[in-house]
């Protein structure tokens, strides 16, 4: 890889929140940012140098796109893999495009992890209603239905509690390619963060807790405590290897169990991560800088804590509505991502607290 200097277009995939705090983070070290994305309201084309809106799968205005950048990342795994193996040839893409395929299949992510050594929750594939009922028989009930593609925030989900249940969960999915999956007891839910450069070069966040509401994060918080502190070498084993396999350059985070058996493998997301906006104040270097970092083949920067606790909150649908209550208070880092009017399970926005 050839270092990009300050002053080189970094394109970026998705104009949501991620690439608006991304186009921050390389605005402040120099670079430019040409943002692509479908939708004409994009929040990162705010503060971008350039956005195209067009199609994932418009090649031809992928191609211009390409042409007119110098590296390409991406803030959104679901981007459609094809159309982009048209334009790697002539701009590289990092995380390369190996990642985001294996990202963007639920069996697939489970089956990799597996193989390197990862523990997952037991699943079974389902292509059409006629396998689902043998698929729950394998893992058990309770479990959930999870489509294999464009998951996310809880959405693309059902809660199958019985045989009866199968065909109404079957049916809230929207009749997709899915996966059964066995629920399992677990005490906490904490992430792996790490960024990685072209040399091999690792660096690790310390993991938060997370805490879950209706299938969206609703806080991180650091310390993480002595049970997911006494898992977190395991995890970041099974990270670590994962980014090698994939020759990965970037930031990228893995979702972990924290269970009486050790940590169980959940979510691969191959991007800065929701459970991650915190090292924007918490860390000597956010997640979003490292990631600028990396995919310009620069030297990756020092992830140590700033305070001795770090509560990130997600700001969802209403509760950003208290803007100037949060604005008021000495202690929180406001950031409001600018996406209009609130809708119920939409991210408006976050709140980081430190605590010396």
């Amino acid at each position: 890889m050839t270092t990009l200097p300050p002053g080189s277009t970094i394109g970026i995939l998705g104009g949501g929140q991620l690439g608006k705090m991304l186009a921050i983070a390389a605005a402040q070290m120099g670079y430019r940012c040409h943002i692509y994305a479908p939708e004409e309201n994009s929040i990162a084309a705010e503060v971008a140098a350039e956005f195209t809106c067009a199609p994932y799968d418009d090649v031809a205005a992928l191609s211009t796109f390409a042409d007119n950048c110098d590296v390409i990342t991406y803030e959104f795994e679901n981007v459609p893999v094809a159309p982009l193996r048209v334009i790697e040839a002539g701009t590289p893409i990092r995380p390369n495009i190996k990642a985001l395929e294996i990202a963007q299949d639920r069996a697939g992510e489970k089956l990799f992890a597996s193989e390197l050594g990862g523990q997952t929750a037991r699943f079974a594939v389902i292509r059409d209603r006629q396998e689902a009922d043998a698929a729950f028989e394998k893992v058990g009930f309770p479990a959930i239905l999870k489509t294999i593609r464009m998951g996310y925030d809880g959405k693309g989900q059902a809660r199958v509690s019985e045989p009866a249940a199968v065909s109404a969960g079957w049916a809230q999915i929207g009749g997709q390619p899915a996966i059964a999956e066995a629920m399992v007891g677990f005490d906490a839910e904490f992430s792996v963060i790490l960024a990685r450069a072209s040399n091999g070069d690792i660096r690790f966040w310390d993991s938060p807790c997370n805490r879950h509401e209706g299938g969206i994060l609703a806080r991180s918080s650091l310390p993480a405590g002595p049970l997911i502190e006494g898992q977190q070498a395991e995890a970041r084993r099974l990270a670590a290897a994962a980014a090698a396999a994939l020759e990965y350059v970037g930031v990228m985070t893995m979702e972990f169990f924290a269970t009486a058996d050790g940590p169980l493998f959940n979510e691969m997301a191959p991007r800065v991560h929701n459970s991650g906006h915190w090292t924007i104040e918490g860390a000597a270097t956010s997640q979003f800088e490292n990631h600028i970092r990396a995919v310009c083949d620069l030297p990756l920067g020092a992830t140590r804590l700033t305070a001795e606790r770090v509560e990130m909150e997600n700001l969802i649908g209403d509760q950003a509505a208290d803007w100037g209550g949060l604005f008021a208070d000495d202690d929180a880092h406001v950031h409001l991502y600018g996406k209009g009017t609130p809708q119920p399970g939409r991210k408006m926005g976050h709140v980081t607290r430190l605590y010396r």
